[in-house]
């Protein structure tokens, strides 16, 4: 570990999304922080609890996602928000990147999941938000923890590094 992280030695995330493209900035900084000896928390909430259900059905919205663009025909083609009221295109956008992540090798996000529980990044399921969606901890994976604001909190302020995905 370079001089510089030194002293980071503790890393926090809340992970607030559950589509298919927010899923993978919170996998990928968690695993890369554990392999250079990071303690990391992940703290999901609300639509980032989809994350951690045994079985993962992500997507991807166009809606709100000016930014978004896909490589298409020798071209990246922007997918404009009015797209988002088509039927079908946000499944076809789902579809598009699935299949670019395959063929450009980029690791599934139950793939990164497992990665993190190997690590043992301690991952924690908000109890309120459960309660709020009426959900049960036997929809989820096994290896996590269940908490609430207080708990993240408790974690937090030792951290070294806060993240809010």
């Amino acid at each position: 570990m370079s001089d510089s992280l030194d002293n980071a030695k503790t890393m926090s995330i809340i992970v607030t999304k559950g589509t298919l493209d927010w899923a993978y900035p919170p996998f990928i900084l968690a695993t890369t922080a554990a392999a250079m000896d990071v303690e990391v928390t992940m703290f999901f909430t609300f639509y980032g609890l989809q994350l951690l259900k045994k079985d993962l059905d992500l997507k991807i919205s166009t809606l709100g996602n000016p930014g978004m663009e896909m490589p298409m025909m020798g071209m990246h083609m922007k997918m404009p928000n009015m797209v988002s009221m088509i039927p079908g295109v946000d499944r076809a956008a789902t579809t598009m990147m699935k299949n670019l992540i395959k063929k450009k090798g980029v690791a599934s996000i139950p793939d990164l999941r497992e990665a993190a529980v190997e690590s043992d990044v301690k991952m924690i399921a908000c109890q309120m938000t459960l309660d709020l969606f009426e959900l049960d901890k036997k929809d989820l994976i096994d290896d996590i923890s269940l908490g609430g604001a207080a708990t993240y909190m408790e974690g937090a302020l030792k951290s070294d590094i806060n993240l809010y995905i």
